[in-house]
């Protein structure tokens, strides 16, 4: 499961007061070699922001003709203010999908639905070319954790008079596995070249513990990007 959060091209919502972009990846990790394609929404307003992402894995699987969506994912969230120099906003999210297995004839399976409801705070340098926004959230997974909690940092960097963006957010939560260990990580920094105003091309680097096993995994994709 890719989670491509928060890639928001910070810098361009603040000047044009909303960013859309569309992603595709195609994966190299290990045992993975297939597509995902991305869609985010970043806008504020004068009562906080919504932000949402949607991803889509599609199979790698060459035994079957249809290889279609493997993999449907989504997030949503909402921060709240109420002054213009409010220094923490509450926020909730959602978070959830479906998976299936390659070759595997039986029906998608549930991705647990996730509920999260927290505070977060965002730095920014003067000339916002560097912005990292910190959250702390109270996480309840359904049927598996009625008490959880998320800490998240998200982060972008332009670089070169904004030629190159260096942008991805970690997250570390408690969550109960099968194979015996709670506590989780996963990062996804990404490196864009932006070609044009609306064009980029970079890389995502998937780094996790816990996450796809018990195991710590390193897994990059090649990119391109399109910002409306």
């Amino acid at each position: 499961m890719k989670r491509v959060l928060l890639s928001l091209v910070f810098v361009t919502a603040l000047f044009t007061a909303k960013s859309q972009n569309v992603q595709l990846h195609y994966d190299l990790g290990e045992g993975r070699n297939f597509f995902t394609t991305t869609v985010e929404m970043f806008r504020p307003d004068s009562w906080g922001s919504t932000f949402f992402f949607i991803d889509m894995d599609y199979s790698s699987d060459t035994r079957n003709i249809d290889n279609g969506v493997s993999l449907a994912y989504w997030e949503i969230a909402r921060s709240f203010k109420w002054n213009e120099n409010q220094k923490f906003q509450p926020r909730v999210e959602y978070n959830g999908g479906v998976f299936k297995l390659d070759g595997d004839e039986t029906p998608f399976i549930p991705i647990e639905n996730c509920l999260l409801a927290g505070v977060e705070r965002t730095f920014a340098s003067g000339d916002f070319s560097k912005i990292l926004t910190l959250q702390a959230n109270y996480k309840r997974i359904k049927n598996k954790e009625d008490a959880s909690f998320q800490l998240t940092a998200v982060w972008t960097i332009q670089m070169l008079e904004g030629k190159l963006t260096f942008t991805g957010f970690a997250d570390f939560w408690k969550e109960e596995m099968f194979w015996g260990t709670d506590y989780r990580f996963l990062s996804e920094p990404q490196l864009w070249f932006n070609a044009t105003k609306n064009l980029a091309l970079g890389t995502e680097i998937e780094l996790s513990n816990n996450f796809v096993a018990d195991e710590f995994k390193v897994m990059p994709t090649l990119g391109v990007k399109y910002t409306f």
